[in-house]
């Protein structure tokens, strides 16, 4: 098996021969991601795998760059500024800013300009009804100003179309008469869900990736066969579920985000193994921290995700919380004279001042070269060399009244409060206590952070889990192949609705059995419903739904699963109240073989573990501190190390503040406890 996590930076490779875990960083080609793909898997033989997984934020960084190809969009007459409006919300410190703006509105970075979405003259009611029938020769007028203007594929929303999509279906044909074979999604298919600006972000986002990723996938899938590989090629949607790359690309919206979510996958399959259901997962890479959680040994997940603030894509998501807090975050002065940690990063260049790529701002990686935790010539394990004098000199020449000293004692405090800061917001997010979670520290950064956060959160322990810099490529060979649907269908849950919602699932299951075809046998599929209480305006998401037929008493007890997970949720029942189906939703559940870590023998000839150096920790504590260096490679199962320590491995550094105490676990795990 083979999972590659395609970064922004990096690309990250981890290849599963015969039980053996074998891992390869290469740099990410921004203009053919595909190339570092090939050659990171030829690096590690794929000649004789059976699968080969793939994760990238290729297009979600297309997104939040608006690097995006020209497409058009198309919506019921009246209805264009749509993608302008959003949900009309504001976050939290927009309320009371009459200069706040939304990211993706026409007066800032719009995906798709105004003069480019264009209206139709049609109208669906809501029971599906015509109320005025689509108007061809006007559609084709506008199709004619979107030729005019060399879109490259073309989304469509019309309002009510998810309770029937003929104007959308018949439309897309008329797109395909008059502009040729561009790509072109529709709402009833990509997402036929309720509330038209979801449905209508969540389409034009499914073009873009078309445009993005088809011909991508093509270029992948050809240099992969050009050098040996003959299996599977998976693609992982945004909560890092499986499914066959050809299958991927006909919607391919849902692998936007299927990098982060990979990281939180390889945490609950790790967590699963070495008995710690409960996870706050941080992956510190180098331009942010994402964060996520597990509980019971399962991902938190989403019916929805936003890209940006109110730019809302309908997948079944991780939910992951990103912070500006990664190594190459830029340590700047703001203009109160306060030392402030991001948002903004150095990238991969010029890149921190210490890579000697002209970069003159200080980040958190010249931070930690000065303080000690990092080591000038073995870093990324030993492929480049960091340069201390520039470091210090990024420092020095930053306007603040602050000491030296000062300047990186504070840096590194500020980082790790920001990322704590993180671990407290998904907290009570979702309403749990830290002292009962884990804390995962993964991402090439996150073990040199996490040690430090654990003393401000309080969090049970830290877990710093095998090959830490590529975790998140690992998520992606421990997954499933999944394939899903979902269809939106407003029904009070009564006895009498057992046919309607029979119907629904069926036409699903119909759908997935023919994209699995005859390729697995064991497939199990899985129910569930988005439910409200009559009257609601939002939805209770992921009520089981019972296996067999559906008829009255299976109704009921969809009404029975509703209440509690209601109760459970808000903390009230409402038994009195009729409960509505809103969404009702369909996983097809193939078994996959996943990634097992090797065991990690005691010290049997009675030995103890010793330091390889002693090095100088500086500016964090007043006065030096002596640290001992371990490599993670000497370490075997029941090790204990006092901090303050450092442990190196390849792709990571791991730094203990003092007082805390490290066990290393069977499966080569360092768990990390406060004194």
């Amino acid at each position: 098996m083979i999972g590659v996590d395609v970064g922004g930076t990096f690309t990250d490779v981890v290849a599963i021969h015969d039980g053996v875990i074998k891992t390869t960083k290469v740099p990410t080609d921004a203009r053919h991601t595909d190339r570092g793909v090939v050659r990171g898997a030829k690096e590690l033989g794929v000649e004789n795998s059976s699968v080969f997984n793939h994760a990238s934020t290729h297009g979600l960084n297309a997104i939040i760059t608006r690097r995006l190809p020209k497409i058009g969009f198309l919506t019921t007459g009246g209805h264009r500024d749509i993608l302008d409006m959003g949900r009309v919300w504001r976050p939290a410190e927009g309320l009371m800013d009459p200069s706040w703006r939304r990211t993706f509105g026409d007066v800032s970075r719009p995906l798709v300009p105004r003069y480019l979405r264009r209206g139709i003259k049609e109208r669906k009611l809501a029971d599906g009804s015509t109320l005025i029938p689509l108007d061809e020769e006007q559609a084709r007028a506008e199709l004619r100003v979107l030729a005019k203007c060399d879109v490259e594929g073309v989304a469509i929303c019309l309002i009510n179309s998810y309770v029937d999509r003929a104007h959308e279906v018949r439309l897309r044909e008329i797109v395909r008469e008059e502009l040729g074979d561009v790509p072109v999604s529709i709402s009833s298919e990509v997402s036929p869900l309720a509330k038209e600006f979801a449905r209508a972000s969540t389409t034009t986002v499914d073009v873009f990736m078309q445009l993005i990723y088809g011909s991508y996938t093509e270029r992948l899938d050809s240099g992969l066969r050009e050098i040996g590989f003959d299996g599977d090629l998976n693609f992982a949607d945004c909560s890092a579920q499986l499914v066959r790359a050809d299958v991927a690309m006909e919607h391919p919206y849902r692998i936007v985000f299927a990098g982060p979510a990979a990281g939180t996958m390889s945490c609950a399959h790790f967590g699963n193994m070495i008995d710690a259901p409960n996870l706050i997962c941080a992956d510190v890479g180098g331009t942010s921290c994402d964060i996520s959680l597990v509980t019971d040994g399962k991902p938190s997940v989403n019916t929805t995700f936003e890209l940006e603030h109110d730019l809302i894509v309908n997948a079944l998501s991780n939910e992951v919380t990103s912070i500006g807090a990664g190594g190459g975050s830029i340590i700047s002065v703001n203009t109160r004279g306060e030392l402030e940690v991001g948002p903004a990063s150095a990238g991969s260049y010029p890149g921190p001042a210490a890579y000697g790529n002209g970069g003159t701002e200080p980040t958190m990686t010249d931070a930690y070269l000065l303080i000690g935790i990092l080591d000038a010539g073995t870093f990324a394990g030993g492929a480049m060399s960091l340069n201390t004098a520039d470091a210090l000199a990024a420092f020095e020449n930053l306007d603040s009244s602050l000491s030296l000293e000062e300047r990186i004692q504070y840096a590194f405090n500020i980082g790790v409060a920001n990322v704590a800061e993180g671990v407290f917001g998904i907290a009570v997010q979702n309403g749990i206590d830290p002292r009962d979670y884990s804390l995962v520290a993964y991402g090439a950064a996150g073990p040199m952070m996490l040690p430090a956060v654990l003393e401000q959160t309080h969090a049970k322990n830290v877990v710093i889990p095998p090959h830490p810099g590529l975790f998140s490529a690992l998520g992606l060979v421990s997954s499933d192949l999944v394939y899903s649907d979902s269809q939106s269908a407003y029904t009070m849950l009564a006895p009498e609705a057992a046919p309607t919602v029979a119907a629904v699932y069926a036409e699903m299951e119909a759908k997935l059995r023919d994209q699995i075809g005859d390729r697995h046998g064991d497939v199990e599929f899985k129910r569930s419903f988005d439910g409200r209480l009559a009257g609601q305006s939002w939805e209770t998401p992921f009520i089981d739904v019972p296996s067999g037929e559906i008829d009255a008493a299976a109704i009921e007890q969809m009404v029975a699963n509703f209440h509690s997970a209601y109760e459970k949720r808000a903390g009230n029942r409402f038994e009195m109240l009729p409960v509505q189906g809103v969404t009702y939703r369909l996983q097809a559940v193939v078994p996959s073989e996943k990634v097992s870590y090797p065991v990690l023998p005691p010290r049997e000839d009675g030995s103890t573990l010793t330091a390889v150096r002693h090095v100088t920790i500086k500016y964090l504590y007043g006065e030096d501190t002596t640290a001992a260096e371990y490599h993670r490679d000497d370490l075997r199962d029941g090790d204990v190390i006092v901090g303050p320590a450092i442990i190196r491995e390849a792709l990571s550094t791991t730094f203990m503040v003092p007082g805390q105490t490290a066990t290393v676990g069977s499966f080569g795990e360092i768990t990390i406890t406060r004194s």
